[in-house]
């Protein structure tokens, strides 16, 4: 009997019932080239396979080499990697994926889908289940306590188009916490994103904190820049990072660089 590993946030995927909802919110076609990354015992795998053109699953775990190579030994259309997802060039991957459809290990979920916004721009379509307060925490609102450079991230780089509550039943072992599933599509991303993604970072990294001090803090600008460009944009110098929508922070990284 296969163990899922605590220390990889593996929580395996047993209910099959939730592969429609999957399907349906992934918008799967049979030209679609996806990757999935943590495809454990390849329950959701075997499901890609059946209606897409090609899968490439990621799993890190070589211990379950064996058990996925049986149940997807019908399906010659998955390529298998090991190794770790946030070390190995995902975006030399041939076919170049369009689609990431995955039951993404608790921990490193978050980091995952940040670093592929950018650094797989071949990505059109992102239908992950996630711990909910991660989901949550992708879309959040302006001004709400979930929201973080996470969500600021998130929102300028894709538009969220379905999400469903999943129930931690669905799951063996069962989790601790609640999951869901969360849908979005990528929409352009700002010219200059990766400078974006640091002034973000910046304005985030002390919250308790004006975002004017923040961004010195961090060392990406003085106090009196981070001031005037926030003046700039017609923002209160005395405004906190979680009160800026995601278009101002490109605003504001604009003004940092003048």
């Amino acid at each position: 009997m296969i163990r899922a590993k605590k220390r990889l946030g593996q929580h395996f995927l047993a209910d099959e019932n939730i592969l429609g909802v999957i399907g349906r919110l992934a918008e799967l076609g049979p030209e679609d080239v996806v990757l999935e990354v943590g495809p454990g015992l390849g329950v959701l795998t075997a499901y890609l396979a059946e209606r897409v053109a090609h899968v490439h699953a990621v799993e890190l775990d070589r211990s379950l080499e064996p058990a996925l190579a049986e149940r997807l030994s019908g399906h010659a259309n998955v390529h298998l990697h090991f190794g770790d997802a946030l070390e190995l060039d995902l975006a030399a991957l041939g076919p170049v994926p369009g689609k990431l459809v995955a039951n993404l290990p608790y921990n490193i979920a978050t980091p995952l889908v940040v670093e592929s916004l950018d650094g797989l721009p071949s990505v059109e379509l992102w239908c992950v289940m996630v711990q909910r307060e991660v989901a949550d925490r992708f879309f959040a609102a302006p001004g709400t306590k979930a929201y973080g450079a996470v969500s600021v991230l998130i929102q300028l780089a894709a538009e969220r188009i379905g999400f469903h509550p999943v129930s931690r039943t669905v799951f063996r072992p069962q989790p601790n916490v609640d999951s869901a599933l969360v849908a979005f599509r990528r929409r352009p991303l700002p010219s200059d994103f990766p400078a974006v993604k640091r002034a973000v970072t910046a304005a985030f990294a002390h919250r308790r904190k004006r975002l004017a001090n923040s961004i010195e803090l961090s060392g990406l600008a003085t106090r009196e820049q981070a001031t005037s460009a926030l003046e700039s944009i017609g923002r209160d110098p005395d405004a906190r990072a979680e009160e800026l929508a995601p278009p101002e922070f490109v605003a504001l990284t604009h003004e940092l660089a003048r």
